[in-house]
């Protein structure tokens, strides 16, 4: 069992950076990669960006990259989001999640190939 435990989240304004971070525990797991999606009210939930953990590949949403930045420490099992420039459209819950078995049914991008998530921490962008 893995567990994963987002923090970092909170109320900041437009153009202010932040950053998130997923602290995951359980089983010492060959995860193929781990990532971030966000969910606003009303909307699906969309792929934000995702790193595979051994070789350190990165993947973005593209309209968001260049603002976010995701990063690993693999010593410290935790996984970072580096937000910048934040917008309105930036606010949703932001989840934490890992694919822990690698098995390439689905894109890294997609959230289907992932068997584990956080809770959650919400992030609000005001004007």
């Amino acid at each position: 069992q893995v567990q994963l435990v987002e923090s970092g989240g909170g109320l900041v304004q437009a153009g202010d950076s932040l950053r998130l971070s997923c602290g995951f525990s359980g089983r010492a797991f060959g995860t193929y990669a781990m990532g971030w999606f966000r969910q606003a009210p009303g909307k699906e939930r969309e792929f934000v960006a995702a790193i595979t953990w051994r070789a350190g590949r990165r993947y973005y949403a593209e309209s968001l990259e260049g603002r976010f930045t995701i990063s690993r420490d693999a010593a410290k099992n935790m996984l970072y989001l580096q937000m910048t420039s934040l917008k309105l459209d930036d606010t949703a819950i932001y989840y934490c999640s890992a694919d822990s078995k690698g098995a390439r049914t689905y894109s890294t991008t997609d959230g289907r190939s992932y068997d584990y998530w956080g809770q959650g921490t919400q992030v609000t962008v005001s004007s």
